[in-house]
């Protein structure tokens, strides 16, 4: 599913359950609706993208 490669900045919208990973390589699992945050790492803004196993 083309979803699981879509980008993710700070402040969007979870799109689905599940794991995300950050630009820093901190995976977090976010549940749909949520926010994603600054990088739990650098503390700063981030790109997050769907952990696909």
């Amino acid at each position: 599913m083309e979803d699981n490669y879509r980008e993710y900045r700070t402040g969007q919208g979870v799109p689905k359950n599940g794991e995300y990973i950050c630009q820093s390589g901190k995976t977090v699992t976010f549940n749909e609706n949520e926010e994603f945050p600054v990088c739990p790492v650098s503390g700063e803004e981030t790109i997050w993208k769907h952990e696909d196993r």
